[in-house]
């Protein structure tokens, strides 16, 4: 019974806020409404435009990526909103960790933020990869060719090159310590840098849109499903973790001015416009090409060089390297502050939980999850990396949703700036969406997961369980 109560124990809603964290853990309250919006929009459009889109198009769905996109928007939506009714009722650092802790328990919240760690480091992995792909491309413009060991993971080798000449994606392990290095500028130098950024990605967005719409050739779309709706539904997958940017932008509450009354809006604000342009994007693209055409790796700027527009390629290409920038702020700045939440609340060293003493960032954390996203952005190839993504989130939504509904039956007194639509109709449609995408995932991202969790649990009975700081609260039960 003692290791069922300390499993299910759970952090006291009513006590969050006046949780410090002393001992140099603190976080300064520096974002305003847009400012957050900027780091959602930041987070979710991205790869998912400048190089997943191609992929999908090229590999599973065809013209049928816009239904990909759209059934994953669909299904993040839904839990878009209980994220938001959680974001303005519990405005602390750790996101879904934290709900779940406060709501479904110690050892639920922990796998949950265990997971995500992981997930967000090879989110950030796999765009710096992707970025690389834009990079080579843009280098291509200039006539530029960098040594093929620097050029890609081993095994990626195009056609054309020598096998094993790429020894390290040189410049993708780069980016990925560079935004460590952005990140611990402190949060207000690194939001200017990251709104700034965000900025400069959706003017190129708008002029994929506007200049691409003029390309488009109506038989491009046919067959619209060239490999059937199971193709779409795998894009569906496949796209997912490009929809949900909103998630990692939610670990910001506790830098927020006003999480509050910012956070909900910013989160609902980022995931709409995000979509709006995913969708006109999608169809620009696969209508200037036949997808069978698409290049995977740098997608727009391909095709427009493939239409007689390569100054508007090479704008897109350079383009894209600095607003594919922000997804790695967002994921990178989301990781930190989960890994952050978990060494405050004693279930990770708090070694961890030290801030700058001028800045009021965890360094020790950025710095660790920048070396650890370049080496596998470095050494691994991006679909090996993409893999390690996607289960981890669609894991955590099932959780914040089904937390949203618990708690709202459990304590309906408490006071919430924002309300989950259409209780619980919406937030069990993000459970069901999330279920039915998992299952399309390959049987090697499970075990991948399943050694990541063993080793989890080994982490939290060896160490998190007995240092946890509601051991022996009799208030957390």
């Amino acid at each position: 019974m003692a290791l069922f109560g300390d499993l299910t124990r759970r952090k006291p809603i009513d006590r969050i806020e006046e949780e410090g964290g002393g001992g140099g853990a603190a976080l300064t309250r520096t974002l305003g409404l847009w400012q957050l919006t900027a780091i959602g929009i930041g987070g979710i459009i991205g790869a998912g435009i400048f190089s997943l889109a191609g992929a999908v198009a090229h590999k599973d769905a065809g013209p049928a990526v816009l239904i990909s996109f759209l059934v994953a928007g669909v299904a993040s939506a839904a839990a878009a909103f209980s994220y938001a009714e959680f974001a303005g009722l519990i405005p602390r650092a750790g996101s879904a960790y934290t709900y779940g802790y406060a709501v479904l328990g110690e050892f639920t919240g922990w796998a949950i933020g265990w997971d995500l760690l992981l997930e967000y480091t090879a989110i950030v992995a796999v765009v710096a990869i992707g970025i690389s792909g834009y990079f080579n491309d843009l280098l291509g413009f200039l006539h530029v060719h960098l040594p093929a060991w620097m050029m890609g993971a081993p095994g990626t080798e195009p056609a054309g090159v020598a096998a094993h000449s790429y020894k390290i994606n040189l410049f993708a392990a780069l980016l990925c310590l560079l935004i460590a290095y952005v990140l611990n500028l402190g949060m207000k130098s690194a939001a200017r840098f990251e709104t700034a950024a965000v900025y400069l990605k959706i003017g190129i967005v708008l002029l994929v849109i506007v200049v691409g719409v003029f390309k488009i050739h109506a038989g491009n779309y046919s067959p619209f499903f060239p490999h059937g709706w199971g193709g779409a539904f795998t894009g569906a997958a496949t796209v997912f973790f490009a929809v949900f940017g909103y998630d990692a932008m939610s670990t910001a509450a506790e830098e927020s001015k006003d999480a509050q009354r910012h956070m909900p809006k910013a989160i609902l604000l980022s995931l709409a416009v995000s979509m709006v342009l995913y969708v006109l994007a999608c169809l620009v693209l696969t209508g200037m090409i036949p997808y069978t055409e698409i290049n995977p790796t740098a997608a727009f700027s391909s095709a427009f060089k493939s239409v007689g527009m390569n100054g508007v390629g090479f704008v897109i290409a350079a383009g894209a390297i600095i607003g594919i920038l922000t997804v790695l702020f967002t994921f990178m700045m989301g990781a930190a502050r989960i890994w952050f939440a978990m060494s405050r609340d004693g279930l990770l060293p708090g070694w961890f939980a030290r801030t700058h003493p001028t800045r009021h960032v965890p360094t020790r954390i950025t710095w660790i999850l920048g070396a650890g996203s370049a080496l596998i952005a470095g050494f691994f190839p991006i679909a090996d990396a993409a893999e390690l993504t996607n289960i981890g989130i669609l894991l955590a939504f099932i959780v914040v949703c089904a937390a949203v509904i618990v708690l709202r039956y459990r304590r309906p007194d408490l006071p919430r700036e924002f309300r989950t639509p259409l209780m619980p109709v919406v937030p069990l449609v993000g459970i069901g969406f999330s279920i039915w995408l998992i299952t399309f995932l390959q049987w090697q991202t499970w075990v991948r997961f399943a050694v990541w969790f063993v080793l989890g649990c080994v982490v939290y009975f060896g160490y998190g369980r007995r240092r946890s700081r509601l051991n022996g609260d009799a208030g957390a039960r």
